[in-house]
């Protein structure tokens, strides 16, 4: 699987490096270094929860692996929900979050772990963090009752 990381991340980046043309909004907003600076922290974050060390369990060791990708996708789809202008985007950003949500349950159940707490589909991105938690999207938790803050 390691042999195959770099050619996947070099995918992702090679696709990611392409978004802005394909959205027809090649010109740089004032949002782009914010936004990169998430995405970056996404990227990162992703990569380094993905550096598993191998169980003897092939089925565990893909969802130990997957699940981060998995938040990595739904952590640059809120990026491009904060700073993202082209609707037909933020659309797809939004179904990105949900498909990777119920394919993180999916897989977690294939392997006879816990399902990730029960939350809203988050399509909006969550404010700035004022206390509490967050949940595995991001999204914040009353710290108080471990429920979604209103």
């Amino acid at each position: 699987m390691p042999r195959f990381r770099p050619l996947a991340c070099g995918l992702i980046l090679a696709v990611g490096a392409f978004l802005p043309a394909l959205a027809g909004d090649a010109a740089p907003s004032d949002n782009e270094p914010a936004f990169l600076k998430e995405d970056d922290a996404a990227m990162t974050k992703m990569m380094a929860a993905m550096a598993i060390k191998p169980t003897g369990d092939v089925d565990r060791d893909f969802v130990a692996m997957m699940e981060p990708h998995h938040q990595g996708a739904i952590e640059m789809a809120k990026a491009v929900l904060r700073y993202g202008k082209n609707e037909q985007l933020r659309r797809i950003a939004q179904e990105i979050i949900v498909d990777q949500l119920q394919e993180i349950a999916a897989m977690r159940l294939a392997v006879g772990e816990p399902l990730p707490p029960a939350i809203a589909s988050p399509t909006q991105p969550a404010p700035a963090p004022t206390g509490g938690t967050m949940d595995m999207s991001g999204m914040q938790m009353n710290p108080s009752t471990q429920e979604p803050a209103q």
